[in-house]
């Protein structure tokens, strides 16, 4: 071949390593070696290989689940698994998860190196197209992100940015726009795509529930606490966490989730040992964190440590020209869950939909158009269709706490306070539903 071929090996046993190395080196190839899963990730960040040789049964992560990361970020590579004869069912299992072939031990030197020539056949074939694949054109994971307004331009180049570096990121904007997928865009292109991301709703929960979510509990911490649990912090080892609505956490839980930022390490509730992990941490809000600071109710340091890199979502009415590529990817988004053929929009109901300010943002758009899949005819959504002209929301709402006030309210008036359909809707769980209605004391029209 023009190039040489590159073998990732990767085995808990030193003694077949060794001696692959060593065959694989005679004949020509560029080869690397790794004695479990997690370290053959860690090389796979930096470097590509055409094929991947690797053993299923390993300690910690086995082979199967490395197959699984490696192919959920979309690698080329060509992966082999080595398996027992026991366990060739497992092997069968790894080519329906993506493996190009298995081999069992012991090795036939003629079978191996057949199946070795097949896959670099492979590769040869698509050669060229391989090249193109290992440029970074275009950014990874970023479908959701619909538009084509100057506002989502910035956006998309922001996270381009942001995302080769290790550096914590707050991500700002209204509600309903988006801030969680653009998070999982940065994790997605970032050298920690082939580990966790990991998120954390942070006004759904209690002081005391945070906390046991973010650092995990030992048995027998609290009532209820059965077994031990690890805490999201450790879950996101290696990847991300996402901290959404970070400015609703105590000061209390200011003050911990600053050290664990700074020490990378924590302790479990009930616990006494310190555990470490590696993470990067974005975080989220709707809110003016700085203004927050300004008032003594965020703490500096941490907004100091948190704000290295920010990225503003802009709302929907200031991008209305993204609006019809919205609608429609929202249109065969939600037909197709339906099961139903694709619809059209009548003109004069889109010319509609852009003259309308959204204050629930895409979440409100998306909430719109599925509901008039389900109630339209089929054929076309039509003005009669959407429930613009029923909109309760007042026009001289001025801050995003009266947007989101006089949202929620129109939601639950529209599904007669029903709190899970309600929940559903506004795509939140009850909890923060609850939290919602109780900070702004929303109450049935009926009792107002």
């Amino acid at each position: 071949m023009a190039r040489k071929i590159s073998i990732l090996i990767v085995d808990d046993e030193e003694s077949v390593r060794d001696s692959l190395y060593s065959w694989f080196i005679e004949d020509g190839y560029r080869v690397e070696c790794a004695e479990n899963a997690r370290k053959a990730l860690t090389i796979f960040e930096s470097d590509h290989f055409d094929i991947v040789l690797a053993d299923i049964k390993m300690p910690g992560m086995d082979g199967l689940e490395m197959l699984r990361r490696i192919k959920a970020c979309k690698s080329d590579s060509i992966v082999i698994v080595m398996t027992a004869f026991a366990t060739v069912d497992t092997a069968v299992k790894a080519l329906k998860d993506g493996a190009f072939d298995y081999i069992t031990k012991p090795f036939d030197p003629d079978d191996l190196t057949h199946l070795i020539r097949n896959a670099t056949k492979q590769i040869s074939l698509s050669d060229e197209n391989e090249a193109l694949k290992t440029k970074v054109i275009t950014l990874e994971n970023v479908e959701d992100l619909i538009g084509n307004s100057q506002a989502m331009k910035n956006v998309l180049s922001e996270v381009e940015s942001v995302a080769q570096t290790n550096a914590s990121v707050i991500i700002t904007g209204e509600s309903g726009t988006g801030k969680e997928l653009v998070a999982r865009a940065i994790h997605a292109n970032s050298q920690r795509k082939f580990f966790p991301f990991v998120s954390v709703h942070c006004g759904a929960l209690t002081e005391s529930l945070l906390e046991s979510e973010l650092f995990g509990h030992e048995k027998g911490a609290f009532t209820g606490a059965m077994y031990n649990r690890k805490g999201r912090f450790e879950m996101a080892d290696s990847g991300s966490i996402f901290l959404d609505e970070i400015a609703t956490i105590s000061n209390k839980m200011q003050v911990e989730l600053l050290r664990v930022l700074e020490s990378k390490t924590f302790i479990r509730v009930g616990g006494n040992k310190e555990i470490f992990s590696d993470f990067r941490v974005i975080c989220a809000t709707n809110k003016d964190l700085k203004s927050m600071v300004e008032k003594g109710d965020f703490r500096e340091d941490l907004f100091y440590r948190l704000n290295v890199m920010n990225i503003h979502i802009p709302p929907l009415r200031e991008r209305k020209s993204d609006i019809p590529l919205l609608v429609d990817y929202f249109i065969k988004k939600h037909c197709h869950s339906m099961n139903k053929p694709p619809v059209a929009i009548d003109p004069t109901a889109l010319k509609r939909m852009q003259d309308f300010n959204f204050p629930g943002n895409i979440r409100e758009l998306e909430n719109m158009i599925e509901r008039a899949i389900v109630v339209g005819d089929g054929k076309k959504i039509s003005l009669k269709d959407l429930p613009l002209e029923k909109t309760i929301i007042s026009n001289s709402a001025e801050s995003l706490d009266d947007f989101e006030q006089a949202f929620i309210l129109q939601i639950l008036t529209k599904y007669a306070w029903n709190i899970s359909r309600t929940a559903r809707a506004l795509k939140v769980d009850r909890v923060t539903l609850y939290n919602k209605i109780k900070k702004y004391d929303l109450k049935p029209t009926d009792q107002q």
